[in-house]
């Protein structure tokens, strides 16, 4: 399965300013963007806080929430809490039949999917912002290599980079 990680972050790495931080911040073309590509791939997997501050299921692919306590949630139609690894949600879609999925944050489930190897590619769109502090991409260090397999401006002034992960 083909995971990619798509962020959007200031131009000093931050994706909010605080964990409840609402993505108004991000322009309309990376909203486009990131609906197309998360459509596209089928599911979205992302953190409870990511959910909490999105506040419902984005319509249109599996939503798989990762929660410390799946229990306090109820799962609705295309929405699924889980408090599994990275491993098992992988395997899992992969038995449902899903060949792609997009990892959406937040930082520490970026760093969970990237600490177990299993995010593919990243999909990073530049905003021309500066927060100065906030939420950076990961939340513990990681050490992953990466190649540009392709750019190009989102709207003006705004990059759109695609990495392709390479890890040692």
């Amino acid at each position: 399965m083909k995971v990619t990680l798509i962020m959007a972050m200031t131009a000093d790495g931050k994706i909010a300013r605080h964990n409840a931080h609402y993505p108004d911040w991000t322009g309309r073309a990376d909203k486009i963007m990131f609906r197309q590509m998360t459509i596209k791939a089928g599911v979205v997997i992302m953190g409870s806080r990511t959910y909490a501050t999105i506040g419902k299921p984005l319509p249109g692919r599996l939503n798989w929430v990762m929660t410390r306590n799946p229990g306090q949630y109820r799962p609705e139609e295309n929405l699924i809490f889980s408090d599994d690894p990275p491993q098992a949600i992988i395997a899992e879609l992969i038995r449902r039949g899903y060949k792609t999925a997009a990892l959406t944050g937040g930082s520490t489930i970026n760093s969970l999917f990237a600490h177990a190897r299993l995010i593919d590619e990243m999909i990073i769109t530049i905003i021309p912002t500066l927060f100065g502090q906030g939420v950076p991409l990961f939340s513990e260090p990681v050490h992953i290599n990466l190649e540009l397999i392709g750019s190009n401006e989102l709207e003006r002034g705004t990059p759109l980079l695609h990495y392709r992960l390479l890890y040692q």
